[in-house]
């Protein structure tokens, strides 16, 4: 939710909704991963099932088919004798079928039958099984089996002697049944074993790490600027643990933005207070200084108009000083500015003394103009400028080759004015150059606040202008200012063009 303090300055802030928080472990992530595992496993036991009913039903055909085949060698070893009827009977029960025949040298003969069935349901010949077949088979037996007469042929061993027996298909429907039954519920253990396996090594290495970082989050949002509540991970290489460090990176980010924030609150309301008072002072300076014009003095009326143009533009600053800490700078009111009486206004205001041995030079052409505002700029050169003498005159600083020297030069390519900053002083420290534009960071001098700069790249950036360090190999820092001029509409080109007419 968005808090605003004094100074006017808005801080986003999200809070959990009602202190929420994970749901437990079997309604949350870890109940969900828990029953998708047991899902797919059981989806993957279904997917076996099938094979694997066809695969039994075979074998227990084959079965049957051995019983009768050891039955039907015995009986056929005893030709031309003629089993009776009881012993007939006897074997047909004990192998579980109804006929046995035996296929041998290219004839058929009955071995055995207790009694002659009307008709055969289904025929299966277990030499031309094919793995289809073998499926559709096993679940018609399922399906519409129990009370079907069936007739199943196949081979004895390796020989060419083959097997053929009449029985009805309850006994292997029922066993087919057990199976299913049995293979249900060892599908259920093994899901069940391999889900909890599974589910407690992901929980250690996915879901546990996840909620660590959720709670982080959580807290982290309920108080930002608690150090406690940064986010401390674990060591690793994986996913989860990049996660974390760059949690962590962004969290000390984050508070660290959060203080720069409350820095420029504070400034903001001991600015706003200073204001009130300065504008009633400047305002008092101003009236006074007006009378300066009356004295018929040399001196005093040469230095009257710098004087009157200072406290103008210290005023206009005490009624725009608010703008950087509430939202931009004022969009600039550009005209075309002559940027050598500009650079003039500068090196007045900084009033350099003679004694100190710096030189303030220009290296532009006096009839160079530039499209902007002339208050904005002059701010942006006078920073720059200001700045430079502060690095001169530090103690010990003798400049390059023992002087002390700042330039501004300027030139126009096209329609864009280059205005380069240049000293000889000692360059900017490391930390200035990686924080560089920064506010609260950016300083070059201890006790700075880096402000300076950062309104100097927004008032050029206003202009549709860029403002950068250059690099030089000599000691000393360089500043780039590029401001193109304002596009021209049509409407106004053909109005100048009237007019030249």
């Amino acid at each position: 939710m968005p808090v605003q303090d004094q100074s006017g300055i808005s801080t986003n802030v999200t809070m959990a909704a009602g202190g929420e928080r994970p749901a437990g472990w079997l309604s949350g992530l870890s109940g969900k991963l828990l029953w998708m595992i047991v899902l797919f496993i059981m989806l993957a036991e279904v997917l076996i099932f099938f094979p694997s009913i066809a695969s039994m039903r075979i074998r227990w055909l084959d079965d049957k088919l051995n019983t009768a085949a050891a039955a039907a060698i015995v009986i056929d070893g005893l030709q031309p004798v003629e089993l009776p009827r009881s012993v007939q009977k006897e074997t047909l029960e004990a192998t579980g079928t109804k006929a046995i025949v035996l296929r041998k040298d290219g004839t058929s003969r009955l071995l055995a039958m207790s009694e002659m069935p009307t008709s055969v349901d289904e025929q299966y010949d277990l030499t031309k099984v094919t793995p289809v077949s073998a499926i559709c088979d096993a679940l018609d037996t399922l399906i519409f089996g129990g009370n079907r007469m069936i007739r199943v042929y196949g081979p004895v061993g390796d020989t060419a002697t083959g097997v053929e027996v009449v029985m009805k298909d309850r006994a292997l429907r029922n066993a087919m049944f057990v199976y299913a039954r049995n293979v249900l519920l060892l599908s259920i253990l093994i899901s069940l074993f391999t889900a909890t396996l599974v589910f407690f090594v992901i929980n250690r290495i996915l879901i546990r790490p996840i909620r660590n970082l959720t709670g982080s989050m959580q807290d982290f949002s309920a108080d930002p600027e608690n150090p406690q509540n940064v986010f401390v991970g674990e060591g690793g290489r994986d996913e989860l643990a990049v996660a974390g460090r760059h949690l962590t990176a962004m969290q000390v980010e984050l508070q660290k933005t959060l203080k720069q924030q409350k820095n420029l609150a504070a400034l903001g309301l001991a600015v706003s207070k200073i204001n009130h008072d300065m504008r009633n002072i400047l305002a008092s300076a101003q009236l006074m200084s007006d009378r300066l014009v009356d004295v018929d003095d040399p001196m005093v009326k040469s230095f009257a108009p710098k004087l009157l143009r200072t406290i103008d533009r210290a005023v206009g600053y005490t009624t725009e000083v608010l703008s950087y800490g509430q939202a931009s700078e004022s969009a600039p009111r550009r005209r075309r500015i002559r940027l050598y009486e500009l650079t003039q206004d500068v090196r007045d205001m900084l009033a350099i003394d003679p004694a100190s041995g710096v030189e303030f030079v220009e290296q532009m052409s006096t009839d160079l103009e530039i499209d902007g505002d002339s208050e904005q700029l002059f701010r942006v050169i006078h920073n720059l400028c200001r700045n430079a003498l502060q690095a001169l005159m530090m103690p010990g600083e003798l400049g390059m080759d023992g002087i002390k020297r700042i330039t501004v030069s300027g030139q126009r390519v096209g329609s864009v004015v280059s205005i380069i900053v240049d000293d000889t002083g000692p360059g900017m420290p490391l930390k200035a150059r990686q924080n560089l534009f920064t506010a609260f960071r950016g300083s070059a001098r201890s006790g700075g606040t880096g402000l300076g700069l950062t309104i100097a790249r927004e008032l050029v950036l206003a202009h549709g202008g860029t403002i950068a360090l250059v690099e030089k190999p000599a000691a000393g820092t360089q500043f780039r200012i590029e401001i193109p001029d304002r596009p021209v509409s049509l409407d106004d080109y053909r109005s100048r063009s009237h007019a030249e007419k």
